[in-house]
């Protein structure tokens, strides 16, 4: 292996793109595909995107989520075919030629021409793709832009519809209906209208009127019904002031205005009728006083609602007097409310979806046949409304008002702020219209969407099983059809009696009965091709609709259009569908997750797919949507640049985004990623090459790492947890991913390799750097070797780049690896695991991290020597281990004199029990209160026994020992005071440290800390471990000569008769341990390998290079001395060497 730099040295993002010239030398990606064809296909679904803006971190998120499960599925014995995509037709490439041209409604686009118009929108489909391409390939993304589809290509194009009307959400900006996803996109608080308007009875004795409240003045001129609620009290009142008599419902009564409103002159703008939103919000303000039910008004008669039903009342206007037969009369539905307006509503048909569902049911429209919308494309009254034709309805609001005082209709007048959608492309506000359209009868088929939607599996499941079931169990006929240019045209040719109608399937079908050669299927290339009649001649011929596709409708066709099924790939289509995986994010619940279940269910009534990952939102730093305007967040490519593809990577996948949940994006969140994952494994990665060097200088032979058959039986019991570790890593990363879920994924991950580097390459270093022998140093590093290449390929789908870094050196210490890590197979599992070592150094590292904490509340600083340590647990075998098999790692660590294992739990703690109200709440209820008491009153033989048994009974609830927190409380021996013996534990295990000054401990604390010192300059010089040194000492301290009688003391080491491996300081020993007494300077140079040197023996040539001075403070007496460090290096620079 070569040498590696220091971890300040090595640049993240320039080795990233290092590795993509790699990749691209060696043609990784196609390689990968070549090798993998004969495999299993695993189908993946893309979702296209618009290429007519630049990547964000939603798409870099949704895109590193696919990279990451198709990777691991291609090491997993899969190929995997990845294929980008692109959504090319559709409102947002129309928008921008409309920007471009100035272009302000439908006839701005004929005068144009269409065919022009069109190779316009064409032009600008790809205009990013040169910067999606770099974007997407320099986060490490592997999928096929040559061989991209686009939804224009007129293989894409070619492909339960009917044709009728729908009110929907319609933007008069852009003159085209919207989806319901878009419409949700643009939600603003305005202000608007809000009045009542009285509708006089047809016959009645006291000129009774009806009262319906609405904030669409506009639409009254279409009105044909009243609603109301066949469940509600109906009251009859006259206004004691006026005599006139209304309806409204009884719990509105007081809406009513006490008189009538002012005749104060017309209203000649909406500006008079706004008032602030803190005056109004959600509430209806007017200038009358809220009527009283035994003040203003005289109840004359209770009525029920479905008593009103059939009464005819006199419409406002005379627009629509043709339908008088079956209109202007009341009518019943449930979706009337009492929580505003008067319980009484007008229904327009053209401008509500509830009015137009209602009138049909009631047959004064009905459903399929033309229907009369007195509203353009642009949103202008026609002729139809002949006294407000040409007006803008938001604009005729005020007119409309006027009119209604002129006639005395106007009861109240007043106005309302609300949520109002608005285009998410014109900002300009939706109104609801009714539009002629081509659907999809979804409704028709709704159980079978629910049953297919069982199939599916969905990460987070709570998405699935809540959000997307409700809207599918909610769904309406889907409108397909948009009346705009840019699309693809709907395959219908209709003729002009309305009855021959002609669906295409295919160019070939088109051209046989047209006689017209087809090589492109957008409107300018097909809008001219008629059809003859089969009904002859006479009858003329058919010609296509005008509309085209929505665009969500194509995007939904992905699975097959893409590659040209039916007409193409049948096979690799049928027997791979449904598709194995899609994901995108959680706004796609009602967009393209919606479309493909709709159209995969409707054609071969199965899911188009089956596992699905829903990801969250990313939002800017304070949790706003991000925005180029406010310039909230900072680009992707200049957090690549700054951090690496990877740690961005790694920070959006190990973060709540991916549990469908929003993320505030930090910068410093990706840092913290580098500086907490990724420097520490790129150090034990360095620390592997740096031990295999100084091995191989050594011992004068090649580093080849040893069989990992060999490796499974060290006797090292640090070999034998990392191995179980590394064991647990691979069968842990496969259940997960085989689940989906990589939220769970990254943080195991990276939990081992923080323990990779803090336990096993930290409490490994003496055998790592070969002070133990060759053999167990080749051993060690081997072990060290193969740990690091299993991660390297567990994390390759997730960290690419750096993984290959990694491997592409490890891979010369070894034959036989593959040239890239991502040809790699994903690790097997070989179920050879030893989880109680596992167990033991959990709780090893719980017990190390309760005693710092001791030390650290104490002022107990680690190089302050300590004479005892006792570990109380239950668990006989983990007592064992840590005074065994761990003993000298947590002495060493600790720097601890012994340890007293203890599984007497009442020899130093009172037991009390809690009962863990987060798990028995919910399962308890009222139970909760008189379990808990009992629980709380255990004695400590109870709690005992409970431990024994693992559940008990309380007040008839067998409670289960996950159930009962189990709190074990610290208690000091006699005459002993917390200054002298302190105590911290977690529930699991207990941990005592004497605090006691002991001179004994004296000497070896300063030969600790003189190691410590060392070290320090050792790398304050820059040296490599490989350097060759000597160290020479020199006693500042007035001729006391304090160090020399250090190093000359005694020191009791430890020898383990089983291993005879690692020495360290112990005090009290057991039976399996011998004890050997030698100097402290033997200690030293045990730790440092090389002696300690009295300055007289200094070369005369030798040069200072560092000067360092040290007080050593703080044991158990402050020792008055000053010793000098100096670095010397010989005019021959082979050598350098210490003076201390």
């Amino acid at each position: 292996m070569e040498d590696v730099c220091e971890g300040k040295d090595f640049s993240f993002p320039k080795q990233e793109e290092r590795i993509l010239q790699f990749w691209d030398s060696i043609q990784a990606f196609k390689t990968q595909l070549e090798r993998t064809a004969h495999l299993p296909e695993y189908v993946f679904y893309d979702g296209p995107p618009f290429a007519t803006g630049l990547p964000h971190y939603g798409h870099i998120l949704a895109g590193t989520i696919k990279d990451v499960v198709t990777r691991y599925q291609s090491l997993n014995g899969h190929h995997v075919t990845r294929r980008f995509g692109w959504d090319c037709h559709g409102l947002p490439v129309e928008y921008e030629i409309d920007k471009k041209f100035g272009i302000k409604n439908r006839d701005d686009v004929l005068a144009m021409g269409i065919d022009r118009y069109n190779e316009e929108c064409r032009s600008i489909v790809t205009t990013y793709v040169k910067e999606w391409e770099e974007v997407v390939t320099r986060t490490g993304r592997w999928i096929d832009f040559r061989n991209d589809y686009k939804t224009m290509d007129h293989n894409f194009m070619e492909g339960l519809v009917y044709r009728g009307f729908k009110v929907m959400p319609y933007s008069t900006g852009c003159k085209t209906p919207l989806s319901n996803f878009e419409t949700g996109l643009n939600y603003k608080n305005v202000a608007d209208p809000a009045i009542m308007v009285s509708f006089p009875i047809v016959g009645d004795p006291d000129n009774t009127a009806l009262v319906a409240w609405t904030t669409t003045p506009w639409t009254l001129p279409s009105n044909l019904a009243l609603c109301v609620n066949s469940n509600f009290q109906y009251v009859k009142v006259r206004d004691k002031n006026t005599g006139a008599a209304y309806i409204v419902a009884e719990s509105r009564l007081s809406e009513l205005p006490s008189k009538k409103a002012k005749a104060d002159g017309l209203v000649d703008s909406m500006e008079k009728l706004a008032i602030s939103k803190s005056q109004c919000k959600d509430t209806m303000v007017g200038n009358a006083l809220h009527a009283k039910y035994s003040g203003s008004y005289e109840f004359l008669e209770k009525l029920s609602g479905s008593s009103l039903v059939g009464i005819r009342y006199k419409p406002i206007f005379d627009y629509f007097l043709e339908f008088s037969d079956v209109a202007f009369r009341v009518v019943a539905d449930n979706y009337v409310t009492d929580d505003s307006g008067t319980g009484v509503v007008h229904c327009a048909p053209a401008f509500g979806e509830d009015d137009y569902r209602v009138c049909i049911a009631a047959g004064i429209i009905q459903k399929g046949e033309d229907l009369i919308v007195a509203v353009d494309s642009d949103g202008r009254f026609t002729e139809k409304i002949s006294d407000f034709k040409g007006t803008y309805v938001k604009d005729a609001d005020k007119d409309i008002i006027n009119a209604l005082k002129a006639k005395n209709r106007l009861l109240n007048l007043g106005n309302i702020t609300h949520s109002y959608p608005f285009c998410w492309r014109s900002d300009t506000p939706l109104i609801y219209r009714a539009v002629p359209s081509w659907f999809v009868a979804v409704e028709k088929i709704k159980d079978q969407l629910l049953e297919c939607n069982k199939q599916t599996y969905w990460v987070p499941d709570y998405v699935k099983e809540k959000r997307f079931h409700n809207w599918l169990e909610n769904a309406r006929d889907w409108a397909v059809s948009r009346s705009r240019f840019w699309g693809t045209p709907l395959p219908i040719w209709i003729s002009e009696d309305g009855l021959e109608k002609v669906v295409i399937d295919s160019i070939k079908k088109l051209e046989n009965l047209s006689g017209v050669k087809v090589t492109d299927l957008h409107r300018h290339h097909i809008d001219h091709i008629t059809i003859p009649s089969k009904r002859g001649p006479e009858f003329g011929v058919l010609h296509r609709v005008d509309d085209v596709f929505d665009c969500w409708f194509e995007s939904g066709s992905m699975p097959y259009a893409y590659i040209h099924y039916p007409f193409e790939n049948i096979e690799l289509f049928e027997t791979n569908f449904p598709g194995h995986f899609v994901a995108e994010g959680i706004d796609q619940t009602r967009g393209w997750f919606y479309t493909l279940m709709v159209l995969s269910t409707a054609l071969f009534g199965k899911p188009a797919f089956r596992n699905l990952i829903c990801s969250g939102l990313v939002l800017a730093k304070d949790g706003k949507k991000m925005s180029k305007s406010l310039k909230n967040y900072p680009s992707p490519m200049e957090v690549i640049n700054d951090y690496g593809a990877d740690a961005l990577r790694l920070y959006l996948i190990n973060s709540p985004v991916v549990r469908a949940e929003s993320l505030n994006f930090k910068q410093e969140g990706v840092y913290a990623v580098v500086k907490d994952v990724f420097l520490p494994w790129y150090n034990a990665y360095r620390f592997l090459v740096q031990n295999t060097k100084r091995l191989e200088a050594e011992w004068s032979a090649p580093f080849i790492p040893m069989n990992h058959a060999v490796l499974l039986k060290s006797s090292n019991v640090l070999d034998q947890w990392i191995n179980s570790a590394a064991e647990s890593l691979v069968c842990f990363v496969r259940h997960e991913m085989d689940a989906y879920r990589l939220y769970t994924v990254v943080p195991y991950l990276l939990k081992f390799i923080d323990n990779l580097t803090n336990i096993y390459v930290r409490f490994n270093r003496k055998r790592l750097k070969g002070r133990t022998g060759e053999e167990d140093c080749r051993m060690s590093l081997s072990t060290l070797y193969h740990v690091l290449l299993t991660t390297c390929i567990a994390m390759a789908p997730f960290t690419p780049f750096f993984s290959e870094t990694l491997f592409q050196n490890l891979r010369k210490a070894s034959s036989g690896l593959e040239e890239s890590i991502h040809y790699c197979g994903f690790p097997s599992s070989s179920g050879r695991r030893d989880e109680r070592i596992e167990r033991s150094v959990t709780r090893m590292m719980t017990v190390i991290d309760l005693a710092r904490n001791i030390r650290e509340r104490n002022n107990k600083p680690l190089k302050t020597p300590l004479r005892e340590m006792v570990v109380v647990h239950p668990d006989i075998e983990f007592l064992e281990d840590i005074t065994v098999k761990l003993r000298e790692y947590v002495l060493e660590e600790l720097n601890v004199k012994s340890i007293v294992p203890c599984n007497d739990p009442l020899k130093y703690t009172s037991l009390r029990a809690e009962p863990d109200y987060s798990v028995l709440g919910v399962r308890l209820g009222k139970a909760m209160g008189i379990v808990a008491k009992e629980v709380k009153a255990m004695t400590q033989a109870d709690i005992l026994a409970f431990e024994s048994f693992g559940e008990a009974v309380f007040s008839g609830h067998c409670l289960r020992f996950n159930e009962v927190k189990v709190l074990r409380e610290f208690q000091r021996p006699a005459n002993v005071t917390k200054l002298e013996m302190d105590a911290g534990g977690d529930g699991d295990v207990l941990v005592i440290l004497d605090l006691r000054a002991d001179e004994s401990l004296f000497e070896a604390g300063i030969a600790r800390e003189v190691v410590n010192r060392i070290q320090k300059l050792r790398k304050k010089a820059g040296l490599e471990p490989t350097d060759v040194v000597e160290v020479f000492y020199e006693s500042l301290d007035n001729g006391k000569n304090a160090l020399e009688s250090i190093l000359k003391s005694q020191v009791q080491l430890t020898f383990l008769m089983k291993s005879q491996e690692q020495l360290s300081f112990y005090g009290k020993q057991l039976n399996v341990f011998m004890n050997v007494f030698c100097l402290q300077e033997q200690y030293i140079r045990g730790a440092l390998t090389f002696r300690l040197l009295p300055h007289t023996m200094i070369s005369g040539s030798a040069v200072r290079n560092i000067y360092m001075a040290f007080h050593f403070i703080g044991y158990c007496h402050v020792v008055s001395s000053l010793i000098g460090f100096c670095i010397w290096r010989n005019s021959d620079a082979k050598h350098l060497q210490y003076q201390l």
